[in-house]
């Protein structure tokens, strides 16, 4: 009995519908393990360089699976491209892509042979040499446009040159330049600067890949009311993603704040309690919060109480009546006193207890005993230890030679 090993993506709930994420826009085929999926459609997409995808008929009935490399046709020639989804799913995002017409879908030749694989690696090789030249070419024409892509045909016959431009460029004189440089079949490409980043791809400030480089295909205008619905500061350095445009991850849940914001009161209405006049603040528009204040301008004794309860105060205002405060059912708000956290702890506890130092000799002669210090038999003595009405250091001197000093 022989077990297969899978690797990386080949398992899950559908081993053939999810292939290892190296093409831009890879779409997971849950129907993959479905029997006989691939045989309820010829249809199949095919995708090329970056995120261009086709769309082609299997009339040869070849069996096909997700990332085959097949020659599908092309005009003039045939291309190269990577099998990316067969089956029911195909003809979903073939009304994704709105393909209305019956001529805009090919058909695929063949699988690709060695010698088409020759070929479509030396004509990939020369994408990048053609498009810094073709870059020369337009600077010399003076034409204000920037070629961002070229993309040659896997036979190598044409190449597709993508650009941008934002006004209408009269390029008719570069393609007879370019032809004649390259020698080949020129089809100009105008894009966006959001496909742009699509093909080029890169990470966000989310730390995802960009939507545009994985998923997205449509692009819907995106405006700064979209910040606006959702409390985000129109900050143009944030609110831009990598394409230098509004991001398009705005529009995601606008429609989700919009009807919360319609639960929530106006910002014009003023809540009169029998102490202040409050006025709205900031409101946490998901949490379905809001917060007061007694000031318009600056925060000043904030009260943050529910939506619900605030439709509560507005009634009763219309009413005539003020309650005593915005809390529920008229609860006067607890002050909250500071805490000391030095209470009960003395202000000395981390003092140093200071030893006395002993008093230096001065000239290298021993300082004199001060009065308390001397000894108690000489404190005993009468009239204070003087004799004959002269104290015993005077009697000393006098006898040593010494000049005489008042004590």
């Amino acid at each position: 009995m022989k077990l297969k090993i899978y690797n990386g993506c080949d398992r899950g709930l559908s081993i053939r519908g999810c292939g290892r994420q190296d093409r831009q826009l890879n779409t997971y085929d849950w129907l993959a393990d479905v029997p006989g999926n691939a045989q309820t459609t010829d249809l199949v997409e095919v995708q090329f360089k970056n995120t261009r995808k086709g769309y082609y008929r299997n009339v040869n009935n070849i069996d096909l699976k997700k990332g085959d490399i097949v020659a599908v046709e092309a005009s003039p020639g045939h291309d190269i491209g990577v099998v990316t989804l067969t089956g029911k799913l195909v003809e979903l995002q073939i009304k994704k892509a709105n393909l209305k017409s019956a001529d805009d879908i090919k058909r695929i030749y063949r699988i690709a042979k060695p010698v088409d694989m020759d070929k479509y690696y030396e004509a990939k090789s020369r994408e990048h040499d053609t498009m810094i030249q073709s870059r020369q070419i337009a600077k010399s024409l003076d034409l204000q446009m920037k070629i961002g892509d070229v993309e040659y045909q896997g036979d190598g016959n044409k190449a597709i040159f993508y650009y941008i431009a934002d006004e209408r460029v009269d390029f008719r004189q570069l393609i007879k330049v370019l032809a004649e440089t390259f020698h080949v079949r020129i089809e100009m490409k105008q894009i966006g600067a959001r496909q742009e980043a699509g093909r080029i791809g890169g990470t966000g400030p989310c730390g995802r890949e960009l939507c545009c480089a994985t998923w997205m295909k449509n692009f819907v205008s995106v405006s700064t009311g979209a910040a606006r619905y959702q409390d985000i500061s129109l900050n143009p350095q944030k609110l831009a993603g990598m394409c230098a445009k509004l991001k398009c991850c705005l529009n995601y849940e606008v429609d989700d704040y919009i009807e919360a914001s319609r639960k929530l009161p106006s910002k014009e209405m003023v809540l009169q309690t029998q102490d202040n006049d409050y006025y709205l603040f900031k409101s946490d528009i998901l949490a379905g919060m809001v917060t007061y204040s007694t000031d318009k301008k600056i925060p000043a004794n904030i009260e943050t109480i529910t939506a619900r309860r605030a439709f509560e105060v507005i009634e009763m205002n219309k009413r005539g009546e003020k309650p005593l405060s915005l809390l529920e059912d008229g609860a006067v708000k607890r002050q909250d006193r500071p805490v000391d956290l030095l209470a009960g702890e003395s202000i000395t506890r981390f003092d140093k207890s200071k030893k006395r130092k002993k008093a230096k000799p001065r000239n290298g002669k021993q300082p004199e005993r001060r009065r308390q210090d001397r000894p108690a038999a000489q404190a005993a003595k009468p009239n204070g230890g003087r004799q004959g009405g002269k104290p015993e250091g005077r009697q000393q001197r006098q006898a040593a030679g010494e000049p005489q000093t008042k004590e």
